[in-house]
């Protein structure tokens, strides 16, 4: 309805008058109004007695004057705010953005929020508004058109079904409702549509974590069809070039709600406040409830009558608000009688003494509450009486205001993500996964090995074609074999380890153990047979690193036990046998909805393997977390090698020359700086005297000439002379002064170009700083990796760019990464035990991460998550406090290598949008096309150190 001066219109109803004589005269003429509705007797304004005894007049109001009212610019459109409209203008765009409105909406989502909305109490619309989009938005409906985000790469898709929290553990429940599933006809009813999902019509003052307590929006899955990909509209280009992942669209998958967005035009806080308010209205009167227009109410369904509950707890309100307004009239002594009844002096005076004696009580007992209140908050202060708060102070001792919020402070952290950390599902596998990159990384120099992305790294791990040899695969395994070749071991320790542990079963009186039918003689026997010279095999670069895999095997055959290696046994028996193809495997138990091609990471073992084989035909069959187990071993014996140990030490001397550099640089640096202040100021007074305005020579005889003609002739002789010595003495003045400006004038010259010489060189000394910045990281993790600092619940913060062998920037000044993600480690098990030790806080320390971390942002001791995207990065920076010693030191941190970092994650971005590969998803998709992987950036990776080292 559009408003003028911030209140509704109010349409004009017939007269009395009129709707009477309607009953009798059914002919007679009115003026319609079309546009509103409205019906008028006259046409201008008429005066009718209202009532001829006491010549009270009455205004008839006519068609004329209130279409003038009508087309005054005085009226405002209440749902763009557009001012300077008449009432039409203002009528016609509040029905055009309702349109508009409507139309974007999603249409499965309104019934579900207008039932919601139904009957609240809630005083401010924002308020409704915030509670609405709190309860909603993570919860989706059938039919509703959503956004996916797979690896980085959106999708529109529309909800197919959508599966309640009890089909979350039911695998097999949900893929027997699949369109595609067997047995089920195209079109036909399935059990799952009758069930209705989210049922959280209740009372929107619950808390939103009882209800998702009782409804876990996350434990919904939902089978989405993929229809299109995201397009940036702002670029043309796109349109016509192809865009990778678009393969995926018009395939059905299964995914969460994590994964899974509204279009902002279709839901926002601001879209749902215009649509609440052109659906509900509510009485103007006290704790009046939110109500759906009936139309609409009727259109969705929505229930227009309240239930005997509702109304009970509707009243209850409404009386409650009552009470505080009558209680607050009370205090105010009542409002005045309108009537006063007249008292005779005595009562007067009776009426006087008692009033007067009810506000001497009233007095004496607000005095007494005061006086108790000001004791209780003396005790109360001396209780509690410490010292002022000094900044940065620690941590948890911090706690966010009123002021900080206000002040742009967050309180939550933005989550970071467990489920992109690579081979996280395996318990460890990612945190050996990391160790065993960043090692190969940081000394790539004494290795010989060439720096690689952490993404290329995990490629390779996943690596399972046996036609296309993986080089970075060979040259990791080559290079650790190489270096433990230096390390002193024991011959045939594992086989002697795995006899000790048969001697040891058979005096207990067990049998010996079988891992995959295998026994521990069988094993023995093929181990005795493989990788007997894996110390002497020469593994040349050029030839590929041939024989690897048998020399991989006898490095383990001497290094480990099972007491050092614990998974040796079943990496062994998975190198050295193989399943017989005659033999029938077991059945296994896949997902039937899920369409990936096998890889070491889902295809599992089989049970039984007996037939003996070659690492070199088993390896590429491992599983990843096995070949991650391979890796983490050699890593740790590798680091007692002498050739880490030397080059520590290298790098301990390097750390000691550069610190050394730095304080000479800094010193040069501080000399430059205090001698550009001083020329600076010697510019300055040149400039001033330059101002200074000389006088004109030709303005030196002020001696007017003589009018008398009859003057002797000595006395002009006399005044020529003076006239003439004065000229010179003021010439020769004037020629000094323009000697001195030209000498001032060169030295302001001098000094002028010799500030720019030293500007440039305190150009450079500050390069050469920042380079000495980056030398000292490098070098610094050769002896020592340790995190860029911890936050007020001890989780560790990681970078790993630019260390060791790594670099942050490349030739020509180009942009260079290893992991190009900030990494966060939970708190160890010892800041965990100091955390919760805490007893003196208000607030326990569980309670404060969960409602500062949440309960999906909690990180245990051995859990890792990640952020990989700036806006996620900016936002946890800003939700860093400097008043706490932890993360004031770690925001220094993050400010000081900020341009690196976010250079390195935008650079990754770019790497993976062009390398990017179909995401692993449940499909419903049969066609299976396989890619080429063979320029992909691990395959195309080349060891140059290995290729300059021979």
């Amino acid at each position: 309805m559009p408003t003028c001066r911030r209140k509704r219109v109010v349409l004009t109803q017939p007269s009395e008058s009129l709707l009477k004589s309607l009953k009798t005269n059914l002919d007679r003429d009115v003026f319609y109004l079309q546009q509103t509705g409205e019906i008028f007797e006259t046409y201008e304004y008429v005066m009718v007695p209202l009532c001829p005894k006491k010549l009270q007049l009455s205004v008839i109001r006519a068609y004329a004057a209130r279409m003038s009212f009508y087309r005054l610019k005085q009226f405002q459109c209440e749902v763009t705010g557009k001012s300077g409209l008449d009432y039409f203008q203002a009528l016609a765009s509040e029905r055009s953005e309702a349109e508009t409105l409507h139309s974007r909406f999603s249409e499965p989502l309104k019934p579900a929020i207008l039932k919601a909305v139904q009957f609240q109490v809630v005083g401010r619309l924002d308020h409704l508004v915030e509670s609405v989009y709190e309860r909603f938005k993570d919860r989706y409906f059938k039919g509703e058109r959503v956004l996916i985000d797979l690896s980085g790469i959106k999708y529109y898709g529309q909800v197919h079904t959508v599966y309640p929290p009890k089909y979350s553990t039911d695998v097999a429940a949900r893929d027997a409702n699949k369109p595609d599933a067997e047995g089920v006809e195209q079109g036909a009813p399935r059990p799952i549509d009758d069930e209705e999902p989210h049922q959280i019509h209740d009372d929107l003052k619950t808390p939103v974590k009882e209800v998702n307590a009782r409804d876990d929006p996350f434990l919904y899955y939902y089978w989405v069809l993929l229809t299109d990909l995201e397009r940036d509209k702002s670029d043309k280009s796109k349109a016509s070039k192809p865009t990778d992942g678009s393969e995926m669209v018009g395939s059905l998958m299964e995914v969460q709600c994590g994964r899974m967005s509204r279009d902002r035009l279709s839901f926002s806080k601001s879209i749902l406040r215009r649509f609440i308010r052109d659906c509900v209205d509510r009485d103007a009167a006290v704790a009046s409830p939110w109500t759906v227009k009936p139309a609409i109410a009727q259109k969705y369904g929505v229930i227009s009558s309240m239930t005997e509950d509702t109304r009970i707890n509707v009243e209850a309100i409404k009386k409650g608000e009552h009470d505080k307004r009558k209680k607050v009239w009370e205090d105010k002594d009542g409002p005045p009688n309108k009537k006063h009844k007249k008292m005779t002096p005595a009562q007067e005076e009776k009426a006087k003494a008692a009033a007067h004696k009810r506000d001497r009580e009233a007095q004496e007992k607000l005095d007494q509450q005061r006086l108790a209140r000001e004791e209780a908050e003396r005790i109360a202060a001396e209780k509690k009486k410490k010292k002022p708060i000094r900044y940065p102070t620690e941590d948890l001792d911090v706690r966010l205001v009123d002021k900080d919020l206000k002040a742009g402070m967050k309180l939550k952290r933005p989550v970071p993500t467990s489920y992109a950390l690579p081979f996280n599902h395996h318990p460890g596998s990612f945190e050996s996964f990391l160790m065993s990159w960043n090692f190969l990384v940081v000394y790539g120099q004494p290795l010989h090995l060439s720096p690689f992305t952490l993404d290329e790294f995990e490629h390779a791990i996943k690596h399972a074609d046996a036609d296309m040899p993986c080089s970075l695969l060979a040259e990791v395994h080559s290079t650790l074999i190489y270096n433990l070749r230096t390390v002193p071991f024991a011959r045939h320790s594992a086989v002697l380890s795995l006899l000790q542990r048969k001697d040891q079963l058979r005096a207990e009186g067990l049998e010996d153990e079988e891992y995959f039918g295998v026994n521990t003689d069988q094993l023995s026997a093929a181990m005795s047979d493989t990788g007997n010279n894996w110390e002497r095999v020469p593994l040349r670069h050029s030839e590929g690193r041939e024989g690897w895999e048998e020399a991989l095997i006898g490095c383990l055959k001497d290094h480990a036990t099972r007491a050092n290696f614990p998974p040796m046994r079943e990496i062994l028996t998975k190198l050295l046998f193989a399943p017989d193809p005659n033999e029938v495997p077991e059945p296994h138990a896949p997902s039937p909805s899920s369409s990936r091609e096998p890889s070491p990471e889902s295809t599992p073992t089989p049970q039984r393997l007996s037939v003996t084989s070659t690492p070199r035909e088993r390896y590429i069959n491992l599983p990843v977390h096995d070949r991650i187990a391979i890796l983490s071993f050699m890593v740790n014996l590798a680091i007692s090698s002498k050739a880490i140990h030397q080059h520590m030490e290298s790098c301990e001397e390097q750390l000691t020359a550069l610190r050394k550099e730095k304080i000479e640089v800094n010193r040069t640096k501080k000399q430059y700086l205090e001698e550009m202040n001083t020329l600076m100021g010697e510019t300055k007074e040149g400039l001033v005297d330059e101002d200074v305005k000389m006088d004109d020579p030709s303005d030196m005889s002020d001696v007017p000439a003589s009018e008398n003609g009859s003057d002797s002739g000595k006395s002009k002789k006399g005044a020529s002379k003076s006239k003439d010595l004065r000229q010179k003495a003021q010439l020769q003045a004037h020629s000094k002064q323009r000697e001195a400006a030209r000498a001032k004038q060169a030295s302001v010259k001098q000094a002028v170009a010799e500030h720019r010489r030293l500007d440039e060189e305190v150009n450079k000394l500050e390069r050469r700083l920042e380079a000495i910045e980056r030398e000292f990281r490098k070098l610094l993790g050769g002896v020592r990796v340790k995190p860029m600092g911890k936050d007020r619940f001890y989780n560790r913060i990681w970078w790993f760019d630019g260390l060791g062998s790594g670099n942050l920037v490349g030739s020509g000044g180009a942009t260079q990464y290893g992991a190009g993600r900030i990494f966060i480690q939970g708190p160890s098990e010892f800041d965990l035990e100091l955390m919760m030790r805490r007893t003196d806080d208000e607030v326990s320390v569980q309670v404060r991460r969960l409602e500062e971390e949440g309960q999906e942002g909690m990180l245990g001791p051995s859990d890792w998550a990640v952020y990989s995207d700036i806006e996620e990065l900016e936002e946890f920076i800003a939700w860093l406090n400097p008043k706490g010693h932890r993360e004031l030191a770690l925001k220094q941190a993050v400010s000081k290598w900020w341009i690196h970092i976010s250079a390195g994650i935008r650079r990754r971005m770019q790497d993976l949008s062009v390398h990017a590969k179909l995401p692993e998803a449940r499909r419903s998709t049969r066609t299976k096309v396989a890619p080429d992987i063979t320029r992909e950036a691990y395959m195309m990776w080349t060891n140059r150190r290995a290729i300059n080292a021979t």
